[in-house]
């Protein structure tokens, strides 16, 4: 039987890991992915998947190269599990779509560093999902908090996730500014901290108290 190694995901077979690095909006780099396939060569990686949350798992380490493992790859841990938000989806919006309205990109990095592995401030993971228009390939409305721009600025989505329950999010706030985005999203996970249960997740939060009463909350 497997133990609980730190950064790293225990395996069906109970005996090898899987450790998940921290790769902000899926954005890769060649030299990111140079050090990826060096490790996978290195420890004998047994599958490398690209994951929901836009991420790349290194799956099938035995437990004694996974701290070594980290130290060769030199990067942060992707948060898999925890009580923490996990991370930001976004889309290529305006960067390199001809679809995009908004920049999601240069949101998501706002969102990733303030919010991105910070542990002790929320009750239950949460993930966020930015969009750079109306097509939604950022999945807004399937993760807790999302946000996709339209002409007229940025709609803000709340409550949404996939999964064993799913529940299509409801949106809070219509036709704001970047920063607007930001500053709503900060009292979104205030209010949300303050009056969930422990291990609530923001769907089943939002169904309990009722959305009207968490965009009253939120909107003041």
């Amino acid at each position: 039987m497997g133990k609980e190694i730190k950064g790293a995901i225990l395996q069906r077979d109970k005996e090898t890991y899987a450790i998940v690095p921290r790769i902000p909006m899926g954005v890769m780099t060649p030299e990111v992915l140079e050090k990826l396939a060096m490790i996978a060569r290195k420890y004998g990686v047994r599958i490398i998947k690209i994951t929901s949350g836009q991420r790349i798992a290194l799956v099938g380490l035995k437990p004694e190269n996974v701290e070594a493992a980290w130290k060769d790859l030199g990067m942060e841990v992707g948060p898999a599990e925890g009580l923490c938000v996990h991370y930001v989806q976004a889309c290529p919006g305006t960067e390199t779509c001809k679809f995009g309205q908004g920049d999601s990109l240069g949101l998501a990095a706002k969102i990733e560093k303030m919010y991105v592995g910070k542990e002790g401030f929320i009750p239950a993971k949460t993930k966020f999902g930015i969009s750079g228009c109306m097509l939604n390939c950022g999945e807004s409305y399937l993760r807790d908090f999302g946000a996709f721009c339209t002409p007229d600025g940025w709609t803000v989505v709340a409550g949404g996730n996939s999964g064993g329950r799913p529940r299509i999010g409801d949106v809070i706030a219509k036709k704001l500014d970047e920063e607007q985005v930001v500053e709503l999203f900060g009292r979104c996970l205030d209010y949300y901290s303050k009056n969930a249960r422990p291990r609530e997740r923001m769907p089943r939060f939002v169904e309990r108290i009722g959305i009207e009463e968490f965009q009253k909350a939120v909107l003041q």
